[in-house]
């Protein structure tokens, strides 16, 4: 394997921004189509993929979101092009024997409902991070978020299902007049051991 160019670093990390401003330029289905087929790869513990995707394009899917954000992300998240609730199904177990066919009894392990809610959680939250950056590698922008009540968003996304709203992720092309300056990060000695 080889290390990626400098340029798709950037892209991906280092230039790669938090937005806030969008153009009105429209984000089409078969761009959807794609990112899901590069976040799908992204690794899961037991490829349990619990990850669920709902993309809100239509006028009517985001005013149905909006009474559920706060008031610092209703405008912009209404603005953008598309949105996505980032879910994940607590029933992700009945895939497994289809997702990890090596072990029949693999279901067994989520018999637990806390471990199964974690799992869902952590997992989905590894697979939201995906979506970033299959976004960015296309060339599209986001705003992640956790400004909303996810209590309100099930109920309104997913009364009677399995599927609960872990965040929710702006996507559009990203207009630079809404970039906040950078802030900074952790060094490595702050942040990380080498044992």
């Amino acid at each position: 394997m080889q290390d990626l160019a400098d340029r798709t670093l950037d892209q991906l990390f280092r230039q790669a921004r938090t937005h806030n401003v969008w153009s009105d330029e429209p984000i089409s289905e078969a761009t959807l189509h794609a990112l899901y087929e590069l976040l799908k790869w992204g690794p899961t513990s037991g490829n349990c993929g619990p990850g669920r995707f709902v993309f809100l394009r239509s006028a009517e899917a985001k005013e149905k979101l909006s009474p559920h954000l706060s008031r610092g992300n209703r405008a912009k998240t209404m603005a953008a092009p598309v949105c996505v609730i980032v879910a994940y199904d607590l029933n992700f177990a009945e895939k497994l024997p289809y997702l990890f066919p090596h072990d029949p009894k693999a279901k067994d392990w989520f018999a637990d409902p806390q471990v199964r809610f974690e799992t869902a959680l952590r997992n989905s939250s590894l697979q939201g991070a995906y979506l970033i950056m299959a976004a960015r590698a296309l060339g599209l922008d986001c705003g992640p978020m956790s400004g909303f009540d996810n209590a309100g968003v099930d109920e309104a996304f997913f009364a009677g299902t399995s599927w609960r709203s872990n965040f929710l992720v702006a996507l559009g092309r990203g207009k630079p007049e809404g970039v906040y300056p950078r802030n900074p990060r952790l060094a490595f000695e702050e942040a990380c051991q080498i044992l």
